[in-house]
């Protein structure tokens, strides 16, 4: 089975001045504004980092819950932060670090068996499987 979710953005200008928007199929974004000041410069709007933190932490806490359950246990509340790291390098920009941040209340799991749990979810989660899957591109100039 696969599922397929989509997302677009258009842009528009240069890379300073211009401006952008991100839509997403749920409606949960329509049409955000991203630019270079959302993006470096901490003005109000999204940024593809943000979006990837922010799918980062929810995928990894609905895959931990899974893990929970199918482990004998429920969670009362689980809060993932995710922290996405851009870095300036030589040839430009890249995503250096992840760093994921869980706390969570569940009833009657030891430290142990909760610690192994999130190992395994860190490994499981597909937006970590994400950051080493394969990109396919096409494009089209008109």
């Amino acid at each position: 089975m696969t599922i397929k979710k989509t997302a677009h953005s258009s842009w528009s200008g240069d890379i300073k001045s211009g401006k952008g928007s991100i839509s997403t199929q749920s409606g949960a974004l329509d049409k955000q504004p991203y630019g270079f000041n959302t993006r470096f410069e901490g003005k109000a709007g999204t940024n593809p980092e943000e979006l990837v933190a922010a799918a980062h932490s929810g995928c990894f806490s609905m895959a931990l819950s899974l893990a929970l359950t199918e482990a004998g246990y429920t969670a009362d509340d689980i809060t993932t932060k995710a922290t996405v790291s851009l870095d300036e390098v030589d040839d430009g920009f890249e995503v250096s670090h992840i760093a994921l941040e869980v706390t969570a209340k569940i009833a009657d799991i030891s430290e142990e068996t909760f610690n192994e749990l999130c190992q395994q979810t860190k490994q499981g989660c597909p937006i970590s499987k994400l950051m080493n899957a394969e990109i396919s591109l096409s494009q089209k100039l008109n």
